[in-house]
This record gives structure tokens, sequence and C-alpha cells, in this order.
């Protein structure tokens, strides 16, 4: 059985995107089984301790028993003290493996500082992405929300991504009538990530596109297990992992106003497709 940290960037917070608001996805991880009926992950979900400060089980993952870190960065750039990423660092160098996701603009840029896969997160003032700079807005409608603002559709909606390159493994889906995953939700606001130019063990494998301006933008970038540590993804947005996305009458933090859809609701072949890729991920992580 593998040792599964689902962890988020922030205290614990009834009015934000704390551990509790990724119930379904815990619990979706905890299920998966082996061909024999075994657990294949012991899932520990948490939040982090005081920021500012050390947390005590990111600042020491590299002597821990975890073999994967899924790190949800919902924080507004102070999510992860200095030891937090030197230890998150430390713990992929020793083949450690990790999914780090975000959200727009600068929402989870503390991740900038973790080594290899936080290059991968551009964000609004940290990491900007070359030739798009901050002034590039996709999503008009949310004028106080700046780039990387991606509209891939409301919250509760599904969206059609395509596979990049040579089909990668995590975007296998024998269930699927193209033979890859499909969907994903959607979400008003999605970060982007690409591959570090310096780093050839990574690469783009999947991406969207802006229902408002057209533009495609890349969801998920993999790094292969190379000298610089373990395998890795480094994932568009946190939304995709959401209870609320999931299932939007699980309900989301106050500061949430735009409408939420029923889309996904109506089509169940869109939320299978994102387990899928759940799944896919943990596997291909511990692989």
């Amino acid at each position: 059985m593998f040792n599964l940290l689902l962890q988020t960037t922030i205290e614990e917070c009834p009015d934000d995107w704390n551990i509790a608001r990724f119930s379904r996805l815990r619990s979706f991880l905890a299920d998966l089984q082996d061909e024999e009926g075994h657990p294949l992950f012991r899932v520990t979900a948490r939040d982090r301790t005081k920021r500012g400060e050390p947390d005590p089980v990111l600042s020491t993952l590299h002597e821990s028993d975890y073999d994967q870190l899924w790190l949800l960065a919902v924080d507004g750039g102070d999510g992860l003290a200095p030891a937090d990423c030197a230890g998150i660092s430390q713990f992929r160098r020793l083949g450690g493996a990790m999914m780090i996701t975000r959200d727009h603009m600068d929402l989870g840029s503390s991740i900038c500082s973790l080594g290899g896969v936080g290059a991968a997160h551009h964000f609004h003032s940290r990491n900007v992405e070359p030739d798009k700079g901050r002034h590039c807005v996709d999503h008009p409608f949310s004028a106080n929300i700046l780039w990387p603002n991606y509209h891939s559709g409301a919250n509760g909606d599904f969206q059609r991504i395509r596979s990049v390159g040579s089909i990668h493994p995590v975007m296998r889906d024998r269930r699927s009538p193209t033979g890859v995953i499909q969907y994903l939700p959607s979400h008003p606001h999605e970060g982007t990530v690409s591959a570090p130019s310096d780093d050839p063990s990574g690469r783009v494998i999947m991406e969207g596109v802006s229902s408002v301006s057209g533009r495609r933008f890349n969801i998920a970038v993999a790094f292969e297990r190379s000298e610089h540590g373990g395998r890795a993804i480094a994932q568009s947005t946190f939304h995709h992992f959401a209870d609320y996305n999931w299932d939007p009458s699980c309900g989301c933090p106050s500061f949430v106003t735009e409408p939420a859809s029923d889309g996904l609701a109506r089509f169940p072949e869109a939320l299978r497709s994102t387990k899928q890729y759940v799944r896919n991920i943990a596997l291909w992580l511990s692989a």
C-alpha cells in the first residue's frame, strides 16, 4: 500500500478552499483497489498549520514514509514557508512523486519556489509566462482577476480537453470512444502551466480552450523520473479536483459569486472521465 498525502497550503478555514472541500477526491483515492481487491493507497488529508512558520509535515516530508504528495495550492501567495519548500523539493529529489496544482492569477504562487515542478507554474506576478505577461486578459467578465485567467466554463460544468503529443499514460481511457481522456470539470478562471525549457523530463500532455476567447492553454505537464527526482504532474487548477466542481450542491466559499452550472450532473460521462484521470495520475505516480 502506498502512502499518499493530500495537502492544502492554508490553515483550516470553513469559508475557504480547505481540505474538507476535497472530500470526494480523498474518498475516491482511498477507495482505489488492486486486482485482488486490496486498497492501493493510505490517504492522509490535511490543511497546513499556521502560515509563516514551517509546517511540521511539509518541512520534514523528505524524512517521512509518504510516497506521493498531492499539493493543492489554494493560498494567496504565502502558503509555503521556505522550510516547507525545502522539505518538499528534497522529497522529490529523493524519488518522491507529486501532483501540484493551483488556480488563477497569483493564487497558489507560493509553489514557485519548489524545485523543478514550481517552474512549470505561471502566475501574474511570479514566473510570468513568456509572450503572455500581465496584460493578457482572457476572461473580460471578471476584471478583478487578471492573467492567467482562462475561462473553460462555469463551475459545475465540464470542458472537452485535448491530448498533446504522444498519448501519455495518464491520458489513456479504455472506456472512451477515442481511447483517451476527453473531459474534465470546467472553471471560469484557470491558471496555466508549461514545460520548463531547462528540464527535458517534462512535457505538456493536455490542453484546453477558453470558451470566451478561443485561446488554447496548457492544463497539465508531466515530469518523468530523472536525475531531478521522482515523477510529477503540474496541473492548471485545483478546481479539477474540488467537491464543488464535481457537484455544486456540495457548496463553495462565500467569495465565489459566479453562478454554477449543472452540465456535469447532466452528463455523467464527464465525471467518469475525470475520475479515470485521477486514477491514472495516482497509478502513474506510483509506478
